[in-house]
């Protein structure tokens, strides 16, 4: 069975969008099967993976209009075994159309537990901001990556996000956990790169990531590419970078499914 995670962090410009795309890129990279489901209305997951926003797609919102199944919006990438549920500015109507279903929290919860067995791992890419996208992403998924930029005001707004989920957990999903918490867009001219890292684990302990995202201008031009780092500039900082965090984030995992089954056995 698929694992789903959601990467989150109600603050833009954090690296989000660009973690979610070329994480996914590098398990796919490694032999997993992964969906990435784009609930930003701006599309940028989308653009990132080669898709035209100019064309005429289905999106989660068409799913939620009961306009489409999801393998009729699921659609392929240029990078092999990948998939994406696509976004597009349509997308920004879909907070008035959960308003009006019955259990609006958990359609999205719904829709992926269709498809939830044809991958190893769903990547969703959540909007910058608490609302019911981000709810639906919340009550539907395993787990969460947090994406935190390393400067001053970095742990800014994580309390209230904190909260989201404790509510989340509290209500709709039991089984929702921390994944990780990533460290992007590392300045490393920067002095106060290293106190800033000190505090954000001093807040979440062993779930930071000990691969650091540095500040790099190949992967700032990569999406204007319609790829991921790794199919622009494999040899580039921050192509590195990612493919160690996929590698400690699959023994991650891999140390997550002993536990499991050691539980189950016992």
């Amino acid at each position: 069975m698929g694992r789903i995670i959601s990467f989150i962090n109600q603050k833009g410009g954090v690296g989000k969008t660009t973690t979610c795309v070329n994480l996914a890129a590098y398990l796919c990279a490694y032999g997993k099967k992964v969906l990435l489901v784009d609930l930003d209305p701006q599309g940028n997951a989308t653009t990132g993976v080669g898709i035209d926003k100019s064309k005429d797609y289905n999106t989660f919102y068409d799913i939620i209009l009961d306009e489409c199944s999801v393998n009729e919006a699921i659609m392929p990438t240029n990078i092999k075994n990948l998939k994406i549920l696509p976004s597009n500015v349509d997308l920004a109507g879909s907070e008035v159309a959960l308003v009006q279903r019955e259990n609006r929290e958990k359609v999205l919860k719904n829709t992926l537990s269709q498809i939830k067995d044809d991958y190893d791992f769903i990547a969703i890419d959540c909007p910058p901001s608490l609302g019911l996208l981000t709810v639906n992403a919340l009550t539907a998924t395993d787990s969460i990556i947090i994406p935190i930029q390393c400067e001053f005001y970095a742990l800014e707004g994580l309390t209230q996000l904190m909260n989201t989920v404790k509510l989340v957990k509290q209500y709709l999903n039991p089984s929702i956990e921390i994944e990780g918490v990533v460290l992007t867009m590392k300045d490393n001219r920067s002095n106060l790169v290293n106190q800033v890292a000190d505090e954000i684990k001093q807040f979440f302990g062993r779930t930071v990531y000990k691969t650091i995202i540095p500040r790099n201008i190949r992967l700032a031009e990569a999406p204007s590419h319609g790829v991921p780092i790794m199919l622009y500039d494999n040899r580039s900082t921050g192509a590195v970078a990612y493919q160690d965090l996929a590698i400690e984030f699959l023994k991650r995992n891999k140390d997550l499914n002993k536990q499991k089954a050691k539980k189950e056995n016992e």
